[in-house]
């Protein structure tokens, strides 16, 4: 992962000294990998499955998207699935000793379609992959992702589980597995933490959570402490199988995102186990400066928790 100055006091200082210059740094650093990926792939040429993997809010289906435009700008056709169209129907979902279901585990998953579907793409065959609806917790009955590889072209495959060996180790055929994350804290110049990984992966969700999901910040920490235990448990074992590590770090996100954050935070009902979290996390987004959200190109991978 290339090296970046994830310090407080650089972050703040290119924030109020030109925000837009700023950005398009961030964002720029962030194409010239998925170009970089894009390039190894169209070297290598022939038939492939790209195995995207990484943990909740890392930003899967934006660096999905962005590397399959990529590859398809290189003339190289391309499709995206989602290891979340291959969940069980809702009611065989199995279920934690609190009596609450399991998504983040990955017997959560219909493994012997998935393993059937990939492998019948790779012998080129056309295959009517799955469509989840969430709403229903099945699939659905009437709508399917359509998919015949050519001889040359990609399927991306994205989802938390999609470096385990569970399903790799089923697929028989060329794999390029790809780890994503924020892979980097912010600190200030004494040397303390002043944002973790997973406090910026957490305000990122909580923003997206509250904005696409109707789901309160109360809710997102409820559902938190599951997330990521299955992280730890079904993800992070597996991380170093990965061919390539990209780090999603934007630096000027916190920027952005406290204009969102700070107010859900500081104005909803927060149950007292959450509220001492609450309070440090204000604290810590309170020291960056503000950067407009409508600064944010509308392609960024932070769009995907901001909105247009």
């Amino acid at each position: 992962m290339a090296n970046i100055n994830n310090n407080l006091e650089y972050i703040n200082e290119e924030a109020k000294k030109n925000p837009s210059d700023f950005i398009l740094k961030c964002e720029k650093r962030f194409e010239n990998i998925i170009g970089d990926i894009a390039e190894r792939i169209e070297n290598e040429k022939g038939r492939e499955i790209v195995m995207l993997a990484g943990p909740s809010s890392a930003g899967k289906t934006t660096t999905a998207k962005k590397l399959c435009e990529a590859l398809n700008k290189k003339g190289i056709k391309t499709y995206v699935l989602s290891l979340d169209d291959f969940y069980l129907n809702r009611s065989d979902i199995p279920y934690l000793p609190d009596g609450t279901q399991d998504y983040e585990t990955v017997d959560a998953l219909d493994l012997d379609c998935f393993t059937e579907c990939v492998n019948r793409l790779l012998k080129g065959e056309t295959v009517n992959n799955p469509i989840y609806d969430f709403v229903t917790g099945k699939r659905s009955e009437t709508e399917f992702n359509e998919i015949t590889l050519g001889q040359e072209d990609i399927v991306i495959i994205e989802g938390l589980h999609a470096l385990n060996p569970v399903i790799t180790e089923k697929i028989q055929g060329k794999l390029l597995k790809i780890y994503i994350n924020v892979s980097s804290r912010i600190y200030d110049n004494k040397g303390n933490i002043i944002l973790n990984k997973r406090n910026m992966r957490f305000v990122r969700r909580m923003t997206r959570d509250y904005k696409f999901r109707a789901s309160s910040v109360e809710r997102t920490y409820q559902l938190w402490k599951n997330v990521t235990a299955g992280e730890d448990k079904y993800l992070f074992p597996y991380r170093d199988n990965a061919d390539i590590k990209v780090n999603t770090i934007h630096l000027y996100e916190p920027c952005v995102l406290k204009s969102q954050a700070l107010p859900l935070l500081s104005e909803s009902e927060i149950s007292k186990e959450y509220r001492e979290d609450v309070k440090k996390l204000c604290k810590a987004l309170e020291k960056f400066e503000d950067i407009d959200i409508s600064l944010v190109p509308e392609d960024s991978l932070l769009r995907e928790f901001l909105g247009q």
